[in-house]
Order: structure tokens, then sequence, then C-alpha cells
């Protein structure tokens, strides 16, 4: 996959340098939550992720990207599609900021609008969805500014901090 460049931010593949970026990522206890970790990732096991992230959608179900800022190349999130099922014609998208400074720059929705575009056009999916707990009224802004419609809600979908959270099912479906 080649690098997809926006008027901001280009969205990469991730490289064997991702790897301090990624075990911070990967090791903050706050996103657990919508990732689904309970223990934290050695950088080893991370090397090794990072050394099979070459590996095709289509075998793997999932791509991660790396979100990039144009003007000094500096990794400031990631995104991910997961879940990719081509007989159903649908793929999930996670979306994290995670350098604190480069939050509410625009760099979300400018990805968001990318990474859907991308499955549209080159995965050929009918719709996009995600998952967004109750509370996390950035990422519903988010996902409603970019088009996407809440359509289902999954009450005590998930257990972090001792306790169970609802989450809203968000879909993109083009219109015809």
């Amino acid at each position: 996959m080649k690098t997809l460049r926006g008027e901001h931010i280009f969205l990469r593949a991730l490289e064997l340098s991702d790897l301090d970026f990624l075990y911070k990522l990967e090791n903050d206890e706050s996103l657990w939550e919508v990732s689904n970790t309970t223990t934290p990732y050695s950088k080893y096991i991370l090397k090794l992720y990072l050394e099979n992230s070459h590996r095709d959608i289509y075998d793997v179900k999932q791509l991660r990207l790396v979100i990039c800022k144009n003007d000094d190349e500096t990794a400031v999130g990631f995104i991910d599609l997961f879940d990719f099922d081509p007989k159903h014609s649908r793929v999930g998208v996670g979306i994290v900021i995670f350098s604190e400074g480069e939050k509410r720059k625009g760099y979300a929705s400018e990805a968001l609008k990318m990474i859907c575009d991308y499955a549209f056009k080159h995965l050929n999916v009918h719709q996009v969805f995600a998952g967004i707990t109750e509370e996390n009224d950035g990422s519903i802004k988010l996902f409603e500014k970019a088009g996407f419609e809440k359509s289902g809600f999954k009450k005590d979908w998930i257990f972090s901090e001792g306790k169970f959270k609802s989450e809203y099912f968000y879909q993109l479906i083009p219109k015809s």
C-alpha cells in the first residue's frame, strides 16, 4: 500500500521505527477498554507484530496505519481497519490521536475521511462501522461529523474499570 496523503496529514504503513510509539500506545491503560487489551505488551511481541504488519488485509482482516503530520512527518496517532469481512462487504474502524499536543487539530477528521474513502474505493466495502462508548463525546462528534449514523445500542457491552459501559453502534453507508 502506498502512502495516503491528505491536506495536513498522511497515512502510512507501520515501520520498525514505530516500536517505541506503538509500545507507549498499547501499554496506555486508558485505551485498553476500546482495544480489548487486558495485559501489557512487551517490546518483543510488538516487534514481531511490526515485522508481520505487511500482511494483506484479506489475510489478517485488519490494517493499522500511522497518522503523520505532512509538515514534519511526526507520528501523532494510529487508525485501524478491523473485522474486515469481504463476504458481507464491511469493515470496522478505530482511531486514536496519541500525541497530547496534537489533539483537536483536525487530524482525526482528516484521517477518518481518508481511511473511509480508501475502504470504499479499494476494498469495495458497502459500509464502515464503529463502536463508541456512550460517554465518549469526542468520538461521537468526530464520527457524526464524518457522516456516520447511530444505528444501535449495546447495553453493558464493555467491562472496564470494574463496571459495565454501554456502546453505540455507528455505520457509514454511502447513499446510492
